[in-house]
């Protein structure tokens, strides 16, 4: 006589277990029923928790927001949902309703150098020292973020391009804008300053990750390579 249940869901193979299998292959892998399965935790004497998820499903035609407009108690007259378990349940889903309100808010798009510097003002201004960003944007050439790469001395800051481009691809930038600063106030652009610009603009081209212009910053203006032609 065996003592196990086959339909328990501790019996199943490993990859097959909702939650086994969430961390395994991620949550996109899981179907609705074993989703709601993690919700509810367990099944009854002969039915596990993705069985009864199952049947709860069949009853909305699979429609995930019929499920949603279904109550504790209605959700309660189903063998295996007690109090608890619908709770969770219609938790989950109102969490859901509530994220498609919130409309992902608009990111700015960048359409001119004068529209780069306003960006980073607020990541420049007063600084007593070089710093060296970078603005990682989409194909629309939205704004995806700003990156600071290094921040150095009233002189000078050291800006690497492995490191420029491993934040690049790390955040999946179709495009980049590079920013320094210059503290003195002079908008004049170094002899250094040109060879990294062009040194990145050539690695850009290579890796597909083109650099747009390159601002030197201060507090009361801007230099543009693209504007000057120098890009």
């Amino acid at each position: 006589m065996s003592y196990d249940n086959p339909r328990k869901i501790l019996s199943w193979a490993e990859e097959d277990r909702p939650r086994e299998k969430l961390m395994l292959k991620g949550k996109a892998a899981l179907s609705d029923a074993e989703l709601i399965a993690i919700l509810i935790g367990s099944g009854t004497t002969d039915m596990t928790a993705v069985d009864v998820s199952k049947i709860i499903l069949q009853s909305v035609s699979n429609n995930l927001n019929d499920l949603a407009r279904l109550s504790v108690k209605d959700l309660s007259k189903f063998r295996g949902i007690g109090e608890a378990k619908a709770i969770s349940i219609v938790s989950a889903l109102e969490l859901g309703r509530r994220r498609k309100e919130q409309d992902r808010p608009q990111r700015a798009r960048i359409t001119c150098s004068r529209d780069a510097y306003n960006e980073m003002i607020p990541h420049l201004m007063d600084k007593p020292h070089e710093e060296f960003w970078i603005l990682l944007m989409n194909r629309a050439n939205e704004i995806l973020r700003p990156v600071q790469i290094s921040a150095g001395g009233i002189s000078g800051t050291v800006a690497d391009p492995k490191l420029i481009f491993k934040q690049a691809i790390e955040h999946l930038a179709s495009s980049m804008i590079l920013f320094h600063n210059h503290p003195s106030g002079n908008l004049t652009p170094s002899q250094a300053d040109k060879d990294l610009t062009r040194k990145l603009k050539d690695a850009g081209r290579l890796l597909d990750i083109p650099v747009l212009d390159h601002l030197i910053f201060t507090d009361k203006a801007y230099f543009s390579f693209a504007d000057e032609g120098l890009l």
